[in-house]
């Protein structure tokens, strides 16, 4: 039995509603170098953004969209805003993830070099992410920015960190809306347990889960889930990341 046309665009409505339909007005600068080197690590716990399938194409929130790291692994399409500003490339956008804080500087205004302060929604991009929508001398431009969905190559990836009665298990490589909403954690003889997110993209479990397979269960903040069974084998290893064959 086909299923009514409504109940369609309802699903397509649920399954998409945490990806923006309009374009949002923000500023933007760069940081991390021509290489982009300096924007490695980050306060989403993501490290080397090569590994971990994020590359250069990357930004730091201001907290306003940070949102306390909750935002981690969002992506956005941002535009510079040429009907503001002369020191635009027209025609161009780029898709980034977002990767990392941008801090408030208190000891600046808001208008005067503490682009991060809240509630001012700023993204401090990479250097050769921003220099694809705009020209470097600019140092500073308005941009319009919007949420759209993550491509990602590849499985979901876990690290898991920690020690003894304490995983702490980073999920990266996230497809769909790119954010993780909650995770839960199933050692093979214990029954699921909800993680609880420690920082970033870091989620913890007080388990002791030794010797067991472990599987995951992943929900983003638009209501899917996945579950990745069994994707570290019985034994598994602090410190080692497994790479799941399943995405968003």
């Amino acid at each position: 039995m086909a299923m009514p046309v409504v109940q369609v665009l309802l699903l397509c409505a649920l399954a998409y509603q945490a990806v923006d339909a309009q374009w949002t007005p923000a500023t933007a600068t760069f940081y991390g170098g021509s290489d982009g080197a300096g924007t490695m690590g980050g306060a989403c716990g993501y490290g080397n953004l090569y590994n971990a399938g994020y590359g250069l194409n990357n930004a730091a929130l201001s907290s306003a969209l940070f949102n306390d790291g909750a935002m981690c692994g969002a992506c956005y399409t941002i535009a510079c805003d040429t009907s503001q500003s002369t020191w635009c490339k027209p025609g161009t956008s780029i898709t980034i993830t977002a990767t990392n804080l941008c801090p408030p500087n208190y000891a600046k205004k808001s208008d005067a070099g503490g682009w991060c302060n809240p509630p001012r929604k700023h993204f401090d991009m990479s250097q050769p992410a921003w220099t694809s929508i705009a020209i470097y001398q600019a140092g500073i431009v308005p941009v319009n920015f919007k949420r759209v969905p993550c491509q990602k190559s590849g499985g979901i990836r876990f690290t898991i960190n920690g020690r003894d009665y304490f995983e702490l298990v980073t999920v990266f490589n996230v497809g769909g809306s790119g954010v993780v909403a909650q995770v839960s954690i199933k050692g093979s003889k214990t029954d699921w347990m909800a993680m609880s997110r420690n920082w970033g993209q870091n989620w913890q479990s007080n388990a002791y889960l030794n010797t067991q397979s472990l599987s995951f269960k992943v929900k983003l903040d638009d209501a899917r889930e996945v579950t990745v069974w069994n994707i570290a084998p019985s034994n598994w290893n602090f410190g080692t990341t497994y790479t799941s064959n399943i995405n968003f």
